[in-house]
């Protein structure tokens, strides 16, 4: 059994060690988990997520139920669309560097990547469900 801090187990996740597999939210990204899951209990979910290159998003609206959920794009890029006050929506390309907060629950739609594209995510919790919604007016 491992120690637990906190309700939390030590963890490292190489780069070189992990693999990418096609199984999650969208069949146009691969994912790489880094253990966090499973050294929080599920309480946290992190994951690499880069480009099929050649595959490209439906752009379907969605939210997501979860209490937390930040992107950091580390190369390429990728352009998002979210729901803006009253109803409005607004579009924003993300690039190496960027970072997001997306609030629970807001509205929004991944448009279109570059074929290089990857980013982190981290969520809370790590297993979380998703909605298709109707686009804002």
């Amino acid at each position: 059994m491992n120690k637990l801090w906190k309700g939390q187990a030590f963890t490292i996740a190489h780069a070189d060690e992990g693999k990418f597999e096609g199984q999650g939210l969208r069949a146009f990204f691969e994912y790489r988990q880094l253990g966090i899951r499973e050294a929080t209990g599920g309480k946290y979910g992190a994951h690499v997520i880069r480009a099929v290159p050649g595959r490209h998003s439906e752009g379907a609206w969605h939210t997501h139920d979860l209490d937390f959920q930040m992107v950091y794009v580390t190369r390429g890029w990728v352009v998002f669309e979210y729901e803006g006050p009253e109803n409005t929506t607004h579009e924003h390309i993300l690039r190496a560097g960027s970072c997001v907060l997306q609030p629970p629950g807001i509205r929004h739609r991944e448009v279109k990547h570059s074929d290089d594209m990857e980013l982190i995510e981290i969520t809370s919790p790590a297993e979380f469900a998703t909605e298709s919604v109707d686009a804002p007016e």
